[in-house]
């Protein structure tokens, strides 16, 4: 099954102040370990909410273009990995890998099929 295990920020998060070379070295030696076992499928990091653009429908079907993210909230995804795991046991335990290693929280969610 595939999982998409997102990595949260708060709004206003500045990696280049952040996050040192310690933080990086523990992200690269997750990743690693991920291709070693064969389970990475995707792995991306996100600019800030600022950057994003939402796009919406109106009642006459229209799509508006908006600058910002979608929704207002005080975290936001900062990255993500989608992942191919046998277990619910195994994609846990690589939740756990990416939260410490990021130093931030961790969403768990399966894709469909």
């Amino acid at each position: 099954m595939k999982y998409l295990v997102s990595i949260y920020r708060p709004t206003g998060y500045e990696a280049s102040v952040v996050e040192g070379p310690e933080m990086h070295a523990a992200i690269d030696a997750v990743n690693d370990e991920m291709v070693a076992k064969g389970i990475r499928v995707f792995v991306g990091g996100l600019k800030a909410p600022s950057m994003s653009l939402a796009i919406r429908t109106d009642a006459d079907g229209k799509a508006i273009v908006t600058d910002g993210p979608y929704i207002e909230t005080k975290e936001h995804i900062g990255g993500f990995w989608v992942l191919e795991a046998s277990s619910q046991e195994e994609i846990i335990e690589w939740g756990r890998k990416a939260s410490i290693a990021c130093c931030a929280p961790v969403e768990i969610r399966p894709f469909f099929g």
